[in-house]
């Protein structure tokens, strides 16, 4: 089995992946920003099932955070295989006119750039050992617009980009990159209020907001074909058929 690193695994999605990966017999490197503690937790929760993991803090938000978060997860759990890319930001939406130069800086630096930085450094890696995996999570913002705005819609964009340009230069090395792009998902970054949630899965066909387990279901489905890359993949409660 391979390391898998989670970037933003302490929270949310990034947690149930991490804990499916774990399951699945990986060590497990859980990136955070700023919750080290939640980030604990998962570790905790992957070790009590006789896993390994490693809580990694690093700040994807600076040019040299990819490489922190690399070293610091190489370090403890060795040569990273499996790359799961989540780790985001959002903001409150907005039009166009209200995005500041530093709010498209900030979300293009964590939401993009960041994983660009890793795959930059982890690619070539995987593939001169003839191995690896790359799951960028992206949001199905990436194909409609989204409710949040310009900013974060082209930094999800880019994510596909990104991903089928590596999938091209990778496919015949053993290297997997694709895309996984959900919609709404429930975790704490969904209002608690009911009436607005209701409001929120209203008009998806299967009646509901997705879970963090449907993500990492999928995740780890796409990290275990060796066959499927080079694809984007919504996860959208049949919202938008492709």
């Amino acid at each position: 089995m391979a390391t898998a690193l989670v970037s933003g695994g302490g929270r949310g999605i990034g947690r149930a992946v991490s804990l499916r990966l774990a399951a699945e017999g990986h060590d497990v490197a859980v990136g955070y920003a700023v919750d080290g503690a939640a980030a604990e937790r998962v570790c905790e929760a992957i070790r009590s099932g006789g896993g390994r993991a490693e809580a990694i803090g690093a700040d994807l938000s600076t040019p040299d955070g990819a490489d922190a978060l690399l070293d610091r997860a190489q370090a403890a759990l060795g040569p990273v295989g499996i790359l799961i890319a989540n780790a985001g930001v959002a903001a409150q939406p907005t039009g166009i006119a209200g995005i500041t130069n530093e709010q498209w800086e900030e979300m293009l630096a964590i939401n993009l750039r960041a994983p660009f930085l890793l795959t930059r450094r982890l690619v070539p890696a995987m593939a001169a050992a003839g191995f690896g995996r790359v799951v960028l999570i992206s949001s199905i913002a990436a194909y409609t617009g989204g409710l949040v705005g310009a900013h974060y819609a082209a930094s999800k964009a880019g994510l596909h980009g990104l991903a089928h340009s590596l999938a091209r230069e990778t496919a015949g090395r053993g290297v997997t990159v694709n895309v996984v792009a959900p919609a709404l998902i429930d975790t704490d970054m969904i209002p608690a209020d009911p009436a607005i949630r209701a409001a929120l899965a209203q008009g998806t066909p299967v009646g509901r907001l997705g879970d963090p387990e449907d993500v990492a279901d999928l995740v780890c489905a796409v990290a275990r074909n060796s066959y499927l890359t080079g694809q984007s993949i919504p996860l959208d409660g049949g919202r938008h058929p492709t």
